[in-house]
């Protein structure tokens, strides 16, 4: 994992409602069957669309609760909202987000991503 990344998911562990996410098997497989680049791709999309303008249409409901790995994993790393970007990450609201704060944004995603499947690997043995 991104040594940078550490502190923030020792955070998001203390919170009980972030640690209780988790891939179901539906969305475990579309991510073996897509692969992690196209998840990624998505997720990028979904940052842009629904994050980064600097008041998103619906904020704070804009993050459908299951579905897509990604949303699965935007709401374990208080990536969901605007709301969400400022408490967990500091990133402020009201303005747009820059390309690096987005790519950021996917950073911890990914990472997340890649923990549940570690987490998956591991109980399959």
């Amino acid at each position: 994992m991104d040594p940078n990344l550490d502190a923030v998911f020792e955070r998001l562990q203390r919170s009980e409602f972030r640690r209780r996410f988790r891939l179901l098997e539906r969305e475990r497989e579309y991510l073996q069957r897509q692969g992690v680049a196209t998840i990624l791709q998505h997720g990028a999309d979904f940052i842009e669309q629904r994050l980064a303008p600097a008041h998103p249409s619906r904020d704070g409901r804009q993050t459908p609760w299951r579905g897509h790995p990604v949303f699965i994993a935007q709401h374990a790393t208080g990536t969901c909202c605007r709301r969400c970007l400022s408490r967990w990450h500091g990133i402020p609201p009201g303005q747009a987000l820059t390309s690096t704060q987005q790519q950021y944004i996917l950073r911890v995603i990914e990472a997340w991503l890649r923990r549940q499947r570690v987490s998956w690997d591991q109980t399959t043995d």
